[in-house]
C-alpha cells in the first residue's frame, strides 16, 4: 500500500512537471502542500490503569482521524482543542519544585506518548502520583484512557 502511494505521488509530481504552465514558466511545479506535511501519528502506551480493556498500547493518527486507538476522533478532537486554546498537549510535566501539588494518589497509571504532533516530535510521560499528575492525566482524556481511582 504503502509502496503504492509513493509510486503514485512520484507519478503525479512527474506528470505536473512535464506539463506546460500558463504562464509560459519553465521548471517543475512545486509539491502539493500534503506530501510535504507529515501527518500527526502518536503511539500512546498505558498500563496499570486497573482496567485490562484501557491497557496497552495504541497508534493515534489524526487529520483524518484513525488508528487503533479505541476513541481516535475524540482523541484528535481534544488535542486540537488543547492546541486551539494555545496549549501544548505534550509540555512537559512541571519540576515538583516549580509547583505545589496535593498528596492526593491517583493509583499507578502510567503512559507515554511519543510519535509527531504539529510537525515536531513528542515523547512524554503521564502518571498518577499526586494531585498535578492526575489533573494533568485527567485533561489528556480521552487520549489517555479514564483511570480515575
Amino acid at each position: 500500500m504503502l509502496r503504492r502511494l509513493a509510486l503514485t505521488a512520484v507519478a503525479s509530481v512527474a506528470a505536473l512537471s512535464a506539463a506546460p504552465s500558463a504562464a509560459g514558466a519553465t521548471g517543475p511545479l512545486p509539491l502539493p502542500l500534503p506530501l510535504l506535511q507529515s501527518p500527526d501519528r502518536l503511539t500512546v502506551d498505558v498500563s496499570d490503569t486497573g482496567n485490562p480493556r484501557a491497557d496497552g498500547t495504541y497508534e493515534l493518527r489524526c487529520g483524518p482521524a484513525g488508528g487503533t486507538h479505541p476513541q481516535a476522533e475524540r482523541a484528535c478532537a481534544r488535542l486540537e482543542q488543547l492546541t486551539a486554546e494555545g496549549r501544548d498537549p505534550f509540555a512537559p510535566a512541571p519540576a515538583p519544585a516549580d509547583q505545589m501539588c496535593t498528596q492526593m494518589y491517583g493509583g499507578p497509571a502510567t503512559a507515554r506518548v511519543f510519535g509527531t504532533w504539529g510537525g515536531r516530535q513528542v515523547d512524554v510521560t503521564f502518571d498518577r502520583t499526586n494531585g498535578c499528575g492526575v489533573s494533568r492525566w485527567n485533561d489528556m482524556e480521552p487520549v489517555l484512557p479514564s483511570a480515575r481511582s
